[in-house]
């Protein structure tokens, strides 16, 4: 009698899957904050690790994103919606932030002269989302009144993705 050896039979290579991850925040300052903490788990969950530009990057549009729909699309008792998309064959993560304020709509920055002389803080969030993001733009909300504000980041390849630290030395 002659016992064969099992060979554990090799997983076929997963096929890319979606990556999405979608919720609703109160529109408050707070409700910013635990918007930006949690696509920033999420990213470092989908292999985008915390401090690697791409990581700081999508996470500083959606600290913008969020705060804008605070500041400037809250309807009292409305909540703004956060969507993070990832086709699975693009390197491109997608941003969308929906508020319910139709009648305040996003402009284009123009950034004015001595732009960063200036020590204002208000007023440069589109102008760095527009810097960060491949694009972006906005459109009407489909299922109600408001908008959706949202940018696209193109992702690096895995052997361009570095960290802060690996740059410093």
């Amino acid at each position: 009698m002659t016992i064969e050896p099992i060979h554990p039979a090799r997983p076929a290579a997963a096929p890319p899957r979606e990556r999405t991850f979608e919720m609703c925040f109160t529109s408050t300052p707070r409700g910013a904050r635990l918007a930006r903490r949690l696509a920033a788990v999420r990213l470092d969950a989908w292999g985008i690790p915390y401090g690697t530009d791409a990581h700081d990057a999508i996470a500083l549009i959606v600290a913008e994103l969020t705060t804008n729909a605070v500041r400037h699309g809250h309807v009292p008792g409305r909540d703004f919606h956060l969507r993070l998309h990832a086709p699975p064959h693009e390197r491109a993560m997608r941003v969308e932030v929906t508020d319910t304020r139709a009648e305040r709509l996003p402009r284009r920055p123009a950034a004015p002269e001595g732009a960063a002389d200036t020590e204002e803080e208000a007023g440069r969030g589109l102008i760095l989302v527009s810097h960060l993001a491949t694009r972006w733009d906005w459109h009407p909300r489909q299922d109600g009144p408001g908008k959706t504000v949202w940018a696209e980041y193109a992702l690096p390849s895995r052997s361009q993705s570095r960290s802060h630290r690996d740059r410093s030395t």
